[in-house]
């Protein structure tokens, strides 16, 4: 792995460097910056069996934390619009279409939160039709029951009467031949 500085590297990181175990990566960019504030020497071309030395940056690769003074004076190829970018990419936007979408993620959320609720009182809507559905058919087979019982106790009152009667004739039939 390279011990140059990496394109994306930010304060508080730590880089692995075979020879040397963790560092800083912050230490590493600022040994790199003191270095490119000495003379530049002109860039050799690399060999593909050399290792790259410690400080060995290319002129032309700038970091993220180079200030655009030193990156311009010491990259003729720098581009002073990719550090307006990374300037516009690092300070969080203020804008009216931030905090739009912030209402809308808020919206969003509360929306899922009602739409579970609402799966939730059709779930429970669904079991309390089942129940009155059943209760409804428990009072109906009790309503049978009762009707059964009521028919049953009217013909018993209906026999007992007919028998009534019938008694009563034939003893008013006994009691007036006696005579």
């Amino acid at each position: 792995m390279s011990t140059e500085p990496q394109f994306l590297s930010f304060k508080g990181l730590k880089q692995y460097t075979p020879g040397d175990g963790w560092g800083q990566v912050n230490a590493i960019l600022q040994s790199h910056t003191q270095t490119t504030a000495a003379p530049a020497q002109p860039a050799q071309p690399a060999q593909p069996a050399t290792q790259p030395t410690h400080n060995a940056v290319p002129d032309n690769v700038p970091t993220l934390t180079e200030s655009p003074e030193v990156a311009s004076s010491a990259s003729p190829i720098f581009d002073p619009l990719i550090n307006e970018l990374f300037e516009q990419l690092r300070v969080a936007p203020s804008d009216e279409l931030t905090q739009t979408w912030r209402t809308i993620a808020a919206e969003v959320n509360l929306l899922t939160q009602r739409m579970a609720l609402q799966r939730e009182l059709q779930e429970r809507l669904q079991k309390l039709d089942q129940d009155l559905l059943d209760l409804r058919g428990t009072i109906l087979s009790h309503l049978s029951d009762v009707q059964h019982a009521a028919d049953q106790q009217l013909s018993s009152a209906r026999l007992r009467a007919e028998v009534s009667a019938l008694a009563q004739t034939k003893l008013a039939a006994k009691l007036t031949n006696k005579r």
